[in-house]
């Protein structure tokens, strides 16, 4: 009688797994040009291969379903959008293009805040990823720059707690940034993905 026992409940944790393998998750990654992969060495708004862009390595070593939501230049947005209700995770990772733009970190991290209270995903649902912070390049003129944007890592992080968000701080996933101070390098992209792996765990 134990072994007809063990069969059935063997059959019912086989049935268990398959069941879990039928449901893929939804992730979506809601970015910038360094969610995008964009490559600041081609000046026509070029890609790195997907296997250098962190949102496909992503995809390639968990087998899940993820969608690529990044733009090149964007800034937080002013108004909510509406995520497909079936998203099992909304990466969110933005802000660098506001600082660039001249906005306080203060300023970004209020417009942030007022773009996630309008996201109608589960809080659980919802991870924000601080950026890394940028270094002095083509594009970071100053150190101020550069201090705004580890200040805005911070604000960052306390938002995520008030807002019972997942947060992740990718300054401390040690991220190359190519010449112009901004963009992942290849191999930044491949510590992106590796860091976020780790925290995902």
């Amino acid at each position: 009688m134990s072994a007809v026992i063990q069969s059935f409940w063997q059959l019912i944790e086989h049935r268990h797994h398959q069941e879990k393998r039928k449901h893929k998750m939804n992730v979506i990654c809601f970015g910038d040009s360094n969610t995008y992969g964009y490559d600041p060495r081609d000046y026509f708004g070029g890609r790195y291969d997907g296997d250098s862009r962190w949102v496909d390595i992503l995809a390639a070593r968990t087998e899940w379903s993820v969608c690529n939501m990044g733009q090149n230049g964007r800034e937080i947005p002013s108004a909510a959008l509406d995520f497909p209700a079936d998203t099992d995770l909304l990466i969110v990772m933005l802000g660098t293009n506001d600082l660039l733009q001249g906005r306080k970190p203060e300023q970004a991290a209020e417009k942030l805040g007022r773009f996630l209270c309008g996201i109608s995903l589960e809080r659980s649902k919802i991870l924000l990823i601080a950026p890394p912070p940028v270094i002095l390049g083509d594009w970071v003129p100053n150190q101020q720059l550069i201090d705004d944007s580890r200040i805005f890592a911070r604000l960052c992080q306390t938002l995520a707690e008030q807002l019972g968000i997942r947060f992740a701080d990718a300054g401390k996933w040690d991220i190359s940034l190519a010449y112009d101070g901004v963009h992942f390098t290849e191999q930044g992209h491949r510590a992106f993905a590796a860091g976020l792996l780790e925290e995902l765990k």
